[in-house]
């Protein structure tokens, strides 16, 4: 079950990031990974920023997460993250699809890092294309704030949704 997360489930939120982030060790440069991988302060920065958190419920436990942000003049879908022992199974797609029903803007934009096929796959498989570097650069810039070089080992997927359906 899909619901709106709230402030009452914060330390859910924050256990289901750094569990599931635990794939990308070895991954991201060595440079971009830290421990935790997202302080309480962190989450608490992108709540302030309106990054609106969805999540994925098993008997009354949050097993996923993902996030969605109005920025300007398009959405963001931020911090897809499921637990590890639940990954594969869909939760993540009904996720997404769940946010792209809820996006106001035609364009939706997904970031993340550049060795994490996984997470440039499964985007794929739902109707993300990649942009050049130019673009993904351009966009990182306008649209995230996030340090040079995270800037520069990241990658932004695309969505058009006039053009591209919604796969699920």
């Amino acid at each position: 079950m899909i619901r709106k997360l709230c402030p009452a489930d914060f330390d859910s939120i924050l256990r289901v990031i750094l569990d599931a982030a635990q794939a990308y060790r070895g991954m991201i440069p060595d440079d971009r990974w830290k421990e935790p991988y997202m302080s309480a302060d962190e989450l608490n920065g992108e709540l302030d920023a309106d990054v609106q958190f969805y999540g994925w419920f098993e008997e009354d436990s949050l097993i996923g997460v993902m996030g969605i942000q109005p920025v300007k003049d398009t959405t963001l879908i931020r911090h897809s993250y499921v637990l590890h022992d639940y990954q594969r199974r869909g939760i993540g797609g009904l996720l997404l699809k769940h946010l792209l029903s809820l996006a106001k803007t035609t364009d939706v934009l997904v970031g993340t890092w550049e060795d994490v096929a996984g997470a440039i796959h499964f985007y794929k498989q739902h109707g993300f294309t990649s942009v050049s570097r130019r673009e993904t650069n351009l966009l990182l810039r306008k649209y995230w704030h996030i340090p040079e070089r995270q800037i520069a080992t990241s990658v932004v997927l695309k969505l058009n949704r006039q053009s591209s359906p919604a796969c699920g």
